[in-house]
């Protein structure tokens, strides 16, 4: 996985700072993972990550510590060593097949603990990281991510499941610092916001008080009028997988909930419309995510990978920090083929080489939410000095990905400032 630049500044003695940086999480049912069809998801899965670039991935329906093992260095490390594992723990709630887990990066986090939380179905798995922050040792930032999979299906008795669950959570909440940042993320099995369950999830009589980011209530199952935030089923039919559910995009069942604060403490800040339902164009009601008419911002390739991948879709959101994010200069990779001259940009973005390779080189920018919004190729654009030019006028201000297909290049981040 490529390697994201943290900084907008070196200090190349000994440290690099972001002044402000962003966080970008990810959460995802894997489905049955590894064991299901096709037997190359690792490859699919690092494909999709690659999209995005998550600094905290938590996951859902994982089998066992080998298949934790897979992720980590195949679909995340695959080009370095720039992500860690919290500890697979076996299941101490009777379903052993069906773990949660989370991967961070190493140089953004460090895991300060770890925990299981049995449940009448399944574990909650909560995890304690703090943000690498140049005043780390006195106004620490410490995220409290917690990762589930509620009890599936309809009917009372499945609803009652799912609220004993989240009551886990929410007792789990009184025993927390009371202003400490939360989110929870899995694969809720939700139907509409009247379940119990939801209910207790987001009552503001809770120890934290904790929201659903995009505030969109209401009956979601098999609703069109949600279809832009529906996760599953990405498949129309799950037969030739051989596992998951088949009937097309019509459910919400997968959330990240945060904690109230989040909304508006800038040391830990949700950052508005970046909560997606990951490769969802919003035109895919009850068809597969892959089909031709579900094209948009999210890429036929990236839509043919989730397909292939999982019946559920990844759900993203982004927060951002005020803290100076620091990565010491052993996180910072070898020279790269190409630098960026400047990563604070108003209309040229001037990418110096470092290689003599000048054909057929190929540029990609993306936003925060991995849609590639402009591509290049080095034989379009103009040439200076061992440099190359791009137009980037058109974009509106904000953080920006490019991206190169050039081996052991970064994938680099700069800021559109006007």
């Amino acid at each position: 996985m490529f390697k994201k630049i943290l900084s907008l500044a070196f200090i190349l003695v000994s440290l690099s700072i972001n002044a402000q940086g962003t966080i970008k999480t990810m959460v995802y049912n894997l489905l049955e993972y590894p064991s299901a069809n096709p037997s190359n998801r690792a490859v699919i899965l690092r494909d999709i990550l690659d999209e995005y670039e998550p600094d905290i991935f938590m996951v859902c329906e994982l089998e066992s510590e080998a298949g934790a093992n897979l992720i980590l260095n195949t679909s995340l490390n695959n080009e370095g060593n720039n992500f860690a594992m919290a500890p697979f723990e076996p299941s101490q709630s009777g379903d052993p097949d069906h773990q949660q887990l989370i991967f961070y990066r190493k140089a953004m986090f460090s895991l300060e603990a770890s925990e299981v939380i049995p449940t009448p179905v399944r574990d909650i798995n909560h995890y304690t990281l703090k943000l690498k922050t140049a005043d780390q040792q006195t106004d620490p930032v410490v995220f409290e991510v917690f990762v589930t999979h509620l009890k599936s299906s309809q009917g009372t008795a499945n609803k009652q499941l799912r609220l004993e669950m989240v009551q886990k959570f929410t007792t789990k909440l009184k025993t927390l610092v009371p202003n400490s940042f939360v989110i929870f993320g899995g694969d809720f099995n939700l139907y509409t916001q009247s379940e119990p369950a939801y209910q207790e999830l987001l009552d503001p009589t809770n120890a934290i008080v904790m929201l659903d980011p995009i505030d969109r209530p209401g009956s979601w199952n098999n609703n069109i009028n949600f279809q832009d935030i529906h996760s599953q089923s990405t498949r129309i039919s799950s037969g030739p997988f051989g596992a998951g559910a088949g009937g097309g995009l019509d459910d919400r069942f997968d959330f990240i909930v945060m904690s109230q604060n989040m909304q508006t403490d800038p040391k830990l800040k949700y950052i508005p419309n970046t909560y997606k339902s990951f490769g969802n164009n919003g035109n895919c009601y009850d068809n597969s995510i892959n089909s031709p008419d579900c094209s948009g911002d999210f890429s036929q390739a990236l839509r043919e990978n989730l397909y292939n991948m999982s019946d559920h879709l990844p759900i993203v959101m982004n927060f951002e920090t005020n803290k100076q994010i620091v990565l010491s200069i052993n996180d910072i990779s070898a020279e790269s083929p190409i630098e960026l001259e400047n990563t604070l940009v108003t209309d040229k973005l001037n990418i110096r080489l470092n290689t003599n390779k000048t054909e057929n080189i190929s540029f990609e920018v993306y936003n925060l939410l991995g849609q590639k919004l402009l591509e290049f190729t080095s034989e379009s654009l103009s040439f200076g000095t061992n440099y190359i030019s791009i137009d980037v006028s058109q974009l509106t201000k904000g953080i920006y990905y490019l991206k190169t297909n050039l081996p052991a290049s970064r994938t680099f981040k700069f800021l559109k400032t006007s």
